[in-house]
C-alpha cells in the first residue's frame, strides 16, 4: 500500500504530528509506504515529493509549521491541475491522498473525489477552529494560547500607562480566537465577525470601565470584525482595529494603542493538546486510507474520533457559539 499527503493553506502548530503519525503507523503496523508532496497542491502537480520513513519523523511533533511545506490554492486554479493530479495519482500508484488542511484544502480534496473518483481523506486543521463537521481543529488550542497570553501581558502595561489596548487576533470570518482568548485573557470587550459591532457601544463600554476607577482596557478584536453601520463599512475596511483605537481615544480622550499579533499565532511549539489530537487524526487518517473511506475526513466528536463527509464543509464556515458570545458579553465583559 502507498500512502500519500500533504499539508495545504495556511500553516498550523500540530502539523508536523500529524506527518509524523501517519509515517509511523503506516510503516510500522501497515507495512505502507508514505510520501509526502511537497509545497502543498503544487508538489502533485509538479511530482515534487519524498518517500518518508520512521528516521524522517523523529522528533518533530514540537517543530511547529510543517516540514513539508506549504501553498494556498490548488489544482481547480490551473486548465491542467486535475489532470496533473490525475496523473501523479498514477504515476505513483498511489491507494490514497491524505489531505491535512482546512475548509480551502478540505473543499478541493472533496471535489476530486465527488467529481473524478481520486482516493482523498481529509484532515481538518486551522487555528481559526472553522472547520464545519468537527468539534475542534488541532492549531486552534495553541493560537488561543498565545493570544492569552499576550493579553495577560498586555493588561499590566495597559494599567501602568492608564491606556486602552486594541489587541488584533486573527479570525478573518469566524471569531474563535477572538471569543476564547478574550474570556481567558479577561477583555473589557470582544468584537468578532459573526456579530457586527457598533462604536459607540464599545465607547461606553470603556467609559464605563473607567468611571468605576478601572482606568485600563484591553479590547480584543478579530480581524474579520465589522461596523454595524453598514455606511462605514468602507472606513474599517481591511484595518479594523487600527480605526478602532482611533475612533476609541478620540471618543474617550484616553491614549490608545494597537497591538495586531499576527503571524505569532501560527508559530512555534504545538501545546500538548494539539499534540494529542493531531496524533489521534493522523492513526485516524490512516485508518480510513487502509478501509478506503475515501470522501470522508477524521473528525472529533464529543472527545472521540469518528468520520465525516469532506462535503460538509465545501465552501462552509463553522462560527462561534453567538449565545456563548452574548452570554459572556452581557455577564463578564467590561
Amino acid at each position: 500500500m502507498r500512502i500519500a499527503m500533504l499539508t495545504g493553506g495556511g500553516d498550523c502548530p500540530g502539523l508536523n504530528a500529524v506527518i509524523r503519525t501517519i509515517v509511523r503507523k503506516a510503516e510500522t503496523q501497515m507495512g505502507a509506504e508514505t510520501i509526502g508532496f511537497y509545497d502543498s497542491w503544487d508538489g502533485v502537480v509538479e511530482q515534487r515529493y519524498a518517500l518518508l520513513k520512521t528516521n524522517d519523523v523523529r522528533g518533530i511533533a514540537p517543530r511547529g509549521g510543517t516540514i513539508l511545506g506549504t501553498r494556498r490554492g490548488g489544482p481547480f486554479d490551473k486548465k491542467s491541475g486535475v489532470a496533473d493530479v490525475q496523473r501523479a495519482v498514477a504515476d505513483l500508484q498511489l491507494d490514497a491522498l491524505v489531505v491535512i488542511g482546512g475548509n480551502g484544502s478540505l473543499t478541493v480534496a472533496s471535489r476530486l473525489f465527488e467529481e473524478h473518483g481520486l482516493p482523498t481523506i481529509g484532515v481538518p486543521k486551522t487555528i481559526d477552529n472553522d472547520v464545519v463537521g468537527t468539534d475542534s481543529t488541532f492549531g486552534f488550542q495553541t493560537a488561543v494560547q498565545i493570544a492569552t497570553d499576550a493579553i495577560d501581558r498586555l493588561h499590566t502595561t495597559a494599567e501602568s500607562h492608564d491606556r486602552i489596548l486594541v489587541v488584533e487576533v486573527m479570525g478573518r470570518d469566524a471569531g474563535w480566537i477572538a471569543l476564547h482568548a478574550g474570556i481567558a485573557g479577561g477583555a473589557t470587550a470582544i468584537v468578532v465577525p459573526e456579530d457586527p459591532f457598533d462604536i459607540e457601544t464599545l465607547t461606553e463600554i470603556v467609559r464605563r470601565r473607567h468611571d468605576n476607577g478601572r482606568y485600563a482596557s484591553v479590547v480584543v478584536v478579530a480581524e474579520g470584525a465589522t461596523p454595524r453601520d453598514k455606511s462605514q463599512v468602507d472606513v474599517y475596511k481591511g484595518n479594523v482595529s487600527a480605526v478602532i483605537a482611533q475612533e476609541l481615544q478620540a471618543r474617550t480622550g484616553y491614549e490608545a494603542r494597537l497591538v495586531q499579533l499576527g503571524h505569532l499565532q501560527r508559530g512555534g511549539t504545538p501545546t500538548s493538546y494539539d499534540r494529542v489530537l493531531a496524533t489521534r487524526f493522523g492513526l485516524a487518517a490512516v485508518d480510513a486510507c487502509v478501509n478506503q473511506e475515501y470522501g470522508q475526513m477524521v473528525v472529533l466528536r464529543c472527545g472521540e474520533i469518528a468520520r465525516a463527509s469532506m462535503k460538509l464543509t465545501s465552501g462552509q464556515t463553522r462560527t462561534i457559539n453567538l449565545d456563548l458570545y452574548r452570554d459572556i458579553v452581557a455577564s463578564f465583559v467590561g
